[in-house]
């Protein structure tokens, strides 16, 4: 009978001082590999999501929810900015790109988003079917919308008010398939873009037909262009993505923007650090929480083998009077705890995997948002590292008695 059969059979002869070892240290092990895992994939998934967005202009409100609802798609805008401070943008010799946003409706959850061309460049978002945008109500599905809804090319359906599901007040104008967009993982998987006509069409159709008959009683051209200039103004959009040509821009134009205009600039990139700042206080409180199961479990392990040393300290004599030596002895006792840190390692590694599932699909349902498990080896590794190092510690704690002890008063006590 070899070491690891002797430390098999010690391990099943106690079999809720090994599930306690083996459960709790699992627990630990997967809350440390979770949460790590969890914080770096989200973060990974918004930074990405960013691409070469440098600013967000909107309405004034707070920041961070202008670069959630605007960039990441997860929150309600803060209002509405007039249409004309899309045409100064473009116009501004700093700024390489302006693209405007206009939302507020949805379908079954999916947000219909109304901009530019260059909404899909950021993402480099390429088609899988159909065509680019040429008309107004028509739409391209990002490739999420388009699994999930099952919808094709030529499809059409009503926009309801509002970013929720539950909303049930329908538009009249139904909106019509014309491309699908490879998967990107990214936001735009998960929305449905149309033009800027599309979403003023929507939402002022009734406007538009009271300003047809209003129009149709116009004799002077004069009054005409008047009410033309003004019809423009009324146009609005959410909010602007911005990127900058050089750095100048970043330094000098958001401050411009909050201290001159009624509107407000907001840099995704500095709200995102922010926003992991705060979320970082509950991975670390998270985090400090499975290092004291960890502790826990270790002198769980620690008092299972020091018991069972205690216990079987005759038979460990006995087996040394016949030529075991002490290193022998030693291996008998590590291989049970080396048994129980192995097994807890796969069932913890598995119990990661398992709650991140479950949590993902939750983030998913709730946000439309699709999370992207990244694995940091590096990560992994350390956190193993360290599981490894105290569970070491505790059965070597626990195989000590073995170094002291005498073998012929043991003997002869037994007797």
């Amino acid at each position: 009978m070899n070491n690891w059969t002797i430390s098999l059979k010690n391990l099943l002869h106690k079999p809720l001082y090994a599930f306690l070892s083996i459960f709790s240290l699992s627990i630990s092990v997967g809350l440390l590999l979770g949460i790590q895992q969890l914080d770096s994939s989200i973060q990974n998934q918004f930074t990405n999501t960013l691409g070469n967005i440098q600013m967000v202009v909107g309405a004034k409100g707070s920041p961070l929810q202008l670069v959630l609802s605007s960039v990441l798609h997860m929150d309600n805008p803060t209002g509405n900015i007039k249409y004309s401070e899309v045409e100064k943008l473009v116009k501004n010799p700093l700024v390489r790109t302006a693209v405007p946003l206009s939302y507020g409706d949805n379908y079954k959850g999916y947000r219909i988003v109304g901009t530019t061309a260059g909404f899909p460049k950021i993402y480099e978002a390429q088609l899988l079917k159909g065509k680019e945008i040429e008309h107004s109500m028509e739409v391209v599905l990002g490739n999420t919308v388009a699994q999930k809804l099952n919808l094709q090319i030529g499809d059409t359906f009503l926009s309801s008010h509002g970013l929720t599901k539950n909303a049930i007040e329908e538009h009249e104008q139904s909106f019509t398939v014309v491309g699908i967009y490879k998967p990107t993982y990214n936001v735009i998987d998960k929305l449905i873009v149309t033009n800027l006509s599309s979403i003023w069409d929507v939402h002022h159709h009734e406007e538009h037909e009271e300003e047809a008959v209003h129009e149709a009683h116009e004799e002077e051209s004069h009054d005409e262009h008047l009410h033309d200039t003004h019809k423009n103004e009324d146009k609005e959009v959410t909010s602007i993505l911005v990127s900058f040509r050089n750095p100048m821009g970043l330094m000098t134009m958001p401050r411009n923007i909050n201290t001159n205009s009624n509107m407000q600039a907001a840099l995704p990139k500095y709200e995102l650090e922010r926003l992991f700042r705060f979320t970082g206080v509950g991975v670390k409180a998270i985090s400090w929480i499975a290092y004291i199961i960890l502790l826990i479990s270790c002198i769980t392990i620690f008092i299972s083998l020091y018991k069972m040393v205690r216990e079987r300290a005759f038979d460990l004599a006995l087996m040394r009077t016949y030529g075991a030596s002490n290193f022998q002895l030693f291996r008998i006792v590590a291989f049970e705890g080396i048994v129980i840190v192995f097994i807890a390692l796969i069932f913890g590694f598995l119990f990661s995997q398992i709650g991140l599932y479950f949590i993902i699909s939750l983030f998913k349902s709730q946000f439309q948002q699709e999370v992207i498990l990244t694995f940091s080896t590096v990560n992994m590794l350390n956190n193993i590292l360290i599981v490894v190092i105290i569970s070491m510690v505790s059965i070597l704690l626990a195989i000590f008695p073995i170094l002291k002890m005498n073998i012929s008063k043991i003997l002869s006590d037994e007797k």
